[in-house]
């Protein structure tokens, strides 16, 4: 497998000394952009990797990023290390992260975001590699976004990957006690208040490695403040409410959880692959990682990225051999 690309970052930026252009050229991947309007008026942030020949494409992978997250920083590492694996590979800005329209960090109501993400990936597939096998890979919240895309469009995808999923919110991350009980009051009062504290920042508990939190703080479009209430209630009503549908879940799964995930809980992604109708499954728990497993030592992101490419590798070339 290649190397993945964030050993060439630095704790400034994921390109390390070189430009973008540069980095692109290094890895053998083109890549482009573009902003797309919403049924709603919001500009939305897209762009897309693609492996350079010699690498034929054997697929596509659908990139959903979490919560504060976007695609350009060290999602695209990871994106670019698909590529040049032989996926297609697209991403889009949620709402409010990234470069795309709308309130800092504020998702009141998944299901927008849910239809904006179906709506960029169908373009995408048919444009780009139509007739080819397509996946999903998220990253936290979305995980939690892709099993809504899965259960909207069953058939439709030849597998998923969730890294780090938000199935459930851990309680060591959760709003204290009894604020997490008034947050209705709140988020009904006032949901764009950042009232919401948790136990440390999403970085500080994500991310082992400290020239990596330096890297993830770097982007100067990551919000570090505290969620917002409206967007805290919605995240925690998406947990309760895709925990009951995981036995509806049916596509092919791939699920890779630090043990030591302080912000997604393990237990709920250990509940999904139980419950999860899914004939084709795979539950990887590795022990003593975080949330952000990029952010992990090297021969840790080696391990558990290899895991992920062999086992994307494995069902699209099988998905090409039926035809």
């Amino acid at each position: 497998m290649p190397k993945h690309p964030v050993a060439d970052a630095d704790e400034k930026s994921p390109f390390g000394s070189l430009s973008p252009d540069e980095f692109y050229a290094r890895h053998s991947v083109a890549h482009s952009s573009e902003h797309i309007t919403n049924s709603r008026g919001l500009k939305l942030f897209t762009q897309w990797w693609t492996p350079l020949p010699p690498t034929k494409t054997i697929g596509v992978l659908c990139v959903v990023h979490g919560y504060t997250g976007e695609s350009s920083w060290t999602v695209q590492l990871s994106s670019i290390l698909f590529a040049k694996s032989g996926f297609a590979t697209c991403a889009i800005d949620h709402q409010g992260h990234g470069f795309s329209d709308g309130l800092q960090a504020h998702i009141p109501d998944i299901n927008p975001v849910v239809d904006d993400a179906i709506s960029f990936f169908d373009s995408f597939r048919a444009k780009h590699a139509p007739g080819l096998p397509a996946f999903l890979y998220a990253e936290s919240l979305g995980g939690a976004i892709s099993l809504y895309i899965t259960l909207r469009q069953k058939g439709a995808w030849s597998g998923l990957v969730l890294n780090g999923a938000m199935c459930g919110i851990s309680d060591k991350f959760k709003p204290p006690w009894p604020l997490e009980h008034f947050l209705s009051v709140v988020a009904w009062l006032v949901p764009t208040w950042r009232v919401v504290p948790t136990r440390g920042t999403i970085v500080d508990v994500s991310f082992k490695e400290e020239w990596k939190r330096k890297l993830a703080v770097a982007s100067p479009r990551r919000p570090t403040t505290r969620p917002r209430a409206g967007t805290a209630l919605e995240l925690i009503r998406v947990c309760r409410e895709l925990q009951g549908k995981f036995e509806e879940v049916e596509v092919p799964l791939l699920i890779c959880h630090g043990s030591e995930d302080i912000v997604c809980d393990p237990a709920c992604v250990e509940d999904l692959y139980k419950r999860a109708s899914s004939v084709d499954k795979t539950l990887k728990i590795y022990p003593g990682m975080w949330h952000q497993l990029v952010g992990e030592p090297e021969e840790s992101v080696e391990l558990v990225f290899g895991d992920i490419m062999e086992w994307l590798r494995t069902r699209a070339l099988r998905a090409a051999k039926e035809g």
